[in-house]
Formats: structure tokens, C-alpha cells, sequence
């Protein structure tokens, strides 16, 4: 376990995991192996209701990308969370996550379940379903937007190394639910999805 860590745990290649992150303390998401797209949603874990507001975040950075020093915003403009370290410099705001029906939409495979369904069971152990779903966080991932604002395609091959990390700073009592995404059938795994570990400590975490 990390120095100073409340918690330290592994999440197994295409499993679900959350957490309460206390006001202040901090999640370090760390890509063990490179090239690991890892879907995040957060809410306020005292009225969550209140949950990451993609809008509002993209307004405040004025970028798509999520870096060091990015606040997560809320439905009502208040930051859940903010980025204080990021080895990756860049996390994609924009592609959402992969579903049984988008993958039979997008790659016509049928019955291939997702980050979606993930993101279902995860919040069902807090009380909360699909209407608490909305557009999250891919970390480690990249969903190229051209000089016309188009996407040419959804995602392209992480550029993240083994042991690359994102860390967050919780601005207030915050609930984190992480999908590590199962996806096969486009590159933002790299075609083989891999273990993450994830660390909330009270101080930061040093690689």
C-alpha cells in the first residue's frame, strides 16, 4: 500500500469500482500498463444530484482537454474535483462511454456490454440508476478533433506509457465511479484492455 493511502487497490481489466473521496484528499488513477482508457463519473457524494457537468467544465477550461490545474465542474458550477498532477497531459471530455447498444451501432457486434453497463451496476450500490448517467470522463484516452471541429473518428490509440497517472483532488465529499473500459472494438485500449490501480490518500501521491 502507498505511504499515507486510505486505500490502494487494483481494478481488474474491464471492472467497475467507486469510492467516497473525502473533501481534500486525493484519487491517483494510474495506468499500469499504458493504453487503458478508464471511464470516470463524479457526484457530490452528500447530494448527488449535484454531479460532473461537462458543459460547464469545457466552458471554464475552454478546451477539450483535461489537464493539471482542470477543475470537474458541477450542474451548478462548483468544482468536485481538481486535477493536480497528470503524466499523460491530456484526457479526452468528449467521447462518452461504450454501451452494448453502441457497440452493435458503431461495430455491429451484438450483445457486448460496456463502460455503460459498468457505470449501472457501480451506481446501483449507491442508490442511483440510468437517469444519473451523463457525459463523462475518459481518462488516458484521445478523441482527435480536426481543423473544421469534426471527429474524424471516435477514438485513436492512447498515446499513455505504463505507469502514467492522473490525480484529483476532491473539492468536496465526492463520489468517484470508474468503469476500466472493456472496449475491443475500437483502439482506445490499444485491443487489450489492462489492469489500473487507484490510491486515495490524504496527501498526494508520488510515483
Amino acid at each position: 500500500m502507498a505511504q499515507n493511502s486510505m486505500l490502494d487497490e487494483i481494478i481488474p481489466a474491464g471492472k467497475p469500482w467507486s469510492a467516497v473521496i473525502p473533501v481534500w484528499h486525493y484519487l491517483t488513477i494510474i495506468d499500469l500498463e499504458g493504453q487503458q482508457g478508464v471511464d470516470f463519473l463524479c457526484y457530490n457524494a452528500d447530494n448527488p444530484e449535484e454531479r460532473y457537468h461537462a458543459p460547464n467544465t469545457l466552458k471554464a477550461i475552454q478546451t477539450l482537454k483535461l489537464t493539471t490545474g482542470h477543475h470537474l465542474y458541477s450542474d451548478i458550477a462548483r468544482p468536485i474535483f481538481t486535477i493536480t498532477h497528470d503524466s499523460c497531459n491530456g484526457h479526452d471530455t468528449i467521447g462518452g462511454c461504450c454501451s452494448a447498444p453502441s457497440n452493435e451501432m458503431l461495430y455491429g457486434v451484438k450483445n457486448v456490454p460496456g463502460c455503460r453497463e459498468n457505470f449501472l451496476t457501480e451506481l446501483s450500490n449507491h442508490g442511483l440508476g440510468r437517469k444519473d448517467i451523463v457525459p463523462n470522463i475518459n481518462f488516458f484516452c484521445d478523441v482527435p478533433v480536426d481543423a473544421n471541429q469534426m471527429v474524424p473518428t471516435v477514438f485513436v490509440e492512447s498515446a499513455s506509457k505504463p505507469g502514467d497517472y492522473v490525480s484529483l483532488q476532491a473539492k468536496m465529499n465526492a463520489l468517484a465511479v470508474i468503469s476500466n473500459c472493456p472496449q475491443l472494438n475500437n483502439p482506445c485500449n490499444s485491443g487489450k484492455p489492462t489492469d489500473i490501480r487507484v490510491i486515495v490518500s490524504e496527501q498526494p501521491w508520488e510515483p
